[in-house]
C-alpha cells in the first residue's frame, strides 16, 4: 500500500475509532443507567453525534460547499424539531 493511500485513510480510521468509542459509551449508558431521567436524552445526544460524524466524513459533507451542506442540515434540524414535542410530553408525564 502506498504512502498516499495510507495518509488518505487516516481520517476515516480515526472517525471509525471514535464511532466505535461512542457505541461503547451508548451500550454502557444503556446498561448502567437503568432508571435515570438522563438516559434517553444522553442516548439521543450520542446518536446525533454519531449521525453527524457519518454525514460529515463518510458522506463527504464536510468538504462540500455551503449550499449542499445546508440542504443536508435542514432536514436534520427539522427532524430534531419534530421529535422535541413528543419527547417533552413523555418527560412531562413522568
Amino acid at each position: 500500500m502506498s504512502t498516499h493511500s495510507t495518509q488518505a485513510q487516516r481520517p476515516y480510521m480515526r472517525v471509525f475509532a471514535f464511532l466505535v468509542l461512542l457505541t461503547v459509551v451508548e451500550v454502557a449508558v444503556a446498561f448502567v443507567l437503568t432508571a435515570s431521567a438522563a438516559k434517553v436524552p444522553l442516548l439521543i445526544a450520542l446518536a446525533i453525534a454519531k449521525a453527524a460524524l457519518v454525514a460529515m466524513y463518510y458522506m463527504h459533507l464536510r468538504f462540500e460547499g455551503r449550499v449542499l451542506r445546508a440542504i443536508a442540515v435542514f432536514p436534520f434540524i427539522l427532524s430534531i424539531l419534530v421529535a422535541l414535542p413528543p419527547a417533552f410530553d413523555v418527560l412531562a408525564r413522568r
